[in-house]
């Protein structure tokens, strides 16, 4: 019988992807923006840096799994990456954003040595944190309840970063393109982001242990997981949604500054001193905003009708609402703002679901394999993650490079056409492949009842 987790432990949990979230939205957001209206690099650059450094990131997430999965320590095997890589974790995402007073070759030799050890100490932390969820409980029920405590806490950090990013910066450097502005902003989410983490680490528990005290085996390990079909389909489906959703990001700060404009700016007050919010942070935090809804309604909707249908619908309804998208122009603001909240609602929901369906599929890999390897499985969530992070991010600067964009200046007709589809039609291709994923998941609520029930007899017997 497994532990009943508390509420206080549900928060834990919690602080850690809200820690993780708050770079990882600044990141898909902003980074293309710093890269090449502050750091000043070309858009084809950067998309190429994206393409080469995610790929390797990617082929890192497994071997961070692997490893977690051999870690032994009086605090789990888990936990302790929380505690040990926070730190690292801000320095370097504050060297990321540090424009060095170098040449364009040494910018960009720069950039990608700062990005590409970001990424990896990104997989050191979120890979053992995602983990963590399958060793917590059994249950998956209260995974359910733990992935949708994760992912509120999530874009609750998200909308914190998108709410306080654009005003910090300008704040500490006087204009969004200020060098000093962006690093000293950073540096305040760096503070915060250790403290979640910590927290994180002293507020969780690993509960779930393998059936059998066995001898690791990685050779087995990989063969268990390339038998995994849950586990693939869900890769496919996590990098199509991962797609939708970098390309829908990437090209938002674009959108406003080079097809809207922001023309009209909303003035709050913030350490005793005023802030601006100009249309496209209130884009951005009606988005997150509107996330958090999406994460909420999840879990409810899940237990009822089972996350493979819930994921299927809103992933179609998000494709629909993006391909209507295309249609509004600049001066419909309203209508603009309207379905940022509704897609973002749809996008929101699907990512619990896929959180606790990857603990699904490592379930299933110990009913079906007799062996259990939870921060390999888990590794695939990053690793779609990652990939589709790629495809996404260099895709959006290979299409800023296609439609002739040039940083700071007024764009043509062209260009800001194809900014629109990078709102709209292009996210949504990406969401119907995700759909078409999702269709061919085998477990369903029925299968896991089956599972859960086999596998609480298998630990009965072994105790």
């Amino acid at each position: 019988m497994q532990d009943k987790i508390t509420l206080k432990e549900k928060i834990g949990y919690g602080l850690g992807d809200a820690a993780s979230s708050m770079f990882w939205k600044i990141f898909s957001m902003y980074l293309l923006f710093f890269y090449t209206d502050v750091f000043g690099l070309a858009p084809a650059v950067v998309g190429t840096m994206f393409l080469i450094t995610r790929i390797w990131d990617s082929c890192f997430d497994p071997i961070v799994g692997i490893i977690a999965d051999r870690t032994k320590t009086r605090w789990g095997k888990f936990r302790p990456y929380l505690l040990w890589t926070a730190i690292p974790f801000a320095v370097i995402g504050v060297l990321t954003f540090y424009t060095p007073d170098f040449d364009q070759k040494g910018k960009i030799i720069y950039a990608y040595i700062t990005y590409s050890l970001m990424m990896m100490i990104y997989s050191l932390i979120n890979v053992p944190y995602a983990s963590l969820l399958g060793v917590m409980s059994s249950d998956r029920r209260e995974r359910n309840t733990l992935s949708s405590y994760r992912m509120v806490f999530a874009f609750g950090g998200s909308l914190i970063a998108l709410w306080l990013l654009e005003p910090l910066v300008t704040y500490f450097g006087g204009s969004l393109t200020s060098k000093t502005g962006w690093l000293s902003a950073i540096m305040v989410f760096g503070v915060i982001t250790t403290i979640f983490f910590w927290g994180c680490f002293f507020f969780t528990r690993e509960r779930v242990k393998p059936i059998e005290n066995e001898k690791n085996d990685l050779k087995q390990d990989i063969k268990d997981l390339w038998a995994n079909k849950p586990w693939w389909i869900l890769l496919g489906a996590g990098i199509a949604a991962l797609i939708f959703n970098s390309i829908r990001d990437g090209a938002a700060i674009y959108y406003f500054k080079y097809y809207v404009s922001n023309t009209v700016n909303f003035n709050f007050a913030l350490f005793g001193s005023d802030f601006n919010m100009t249309p496209t942070s209130i884009y951005l935090v009606l988005g997150q905003a509107a996330n958090i809804i999406g994460v909420i309604i999840a879990t409810p909707l899940a237990n009822r009708f089972g996350k493979k249908k819930i994921f299927f619908g809103a992933m179609t309804i998000a494709a629909i609402l993006s391909v209507v998208f295309y249609f509004f122009g600049k001066e419909e603001v309203m209508l603009i703002m309207t379905f940022q909240v509704l897609i973002s609602i749809c996008a929101g929901s699907i990512f619990p679901l896929i959180w606790s369906m990857y603990a699904d599929s490592a379930d299933y890999s110990e009913w079906k394999q007799g062996r259990r390897a939870t921060g390999l499985v888990f590794s695939a969530s990053s690793m779609s993650q990652k990939f589709g992070w790629t495809i996404g991010g260099a895709g959006t600067g290979w299409l800023l490079a296609y439609y002739g964009f040039q940083a700071n200046v007024e764009q043509s007709a062209f260009t800001q056409n194809g900014i629109q589809l990078m709102l709209s039609i292009l996210p949504a291709i990406a969401a119907v492949l995700s759909v078409l994923f999702i269709l061919f998941y085998p477990l369903t609520e029925e299968k896991l009842q089956v599972i859960e029930k086999d596998l609480n007899e298998r630990r009965n017997q072994v105790l």
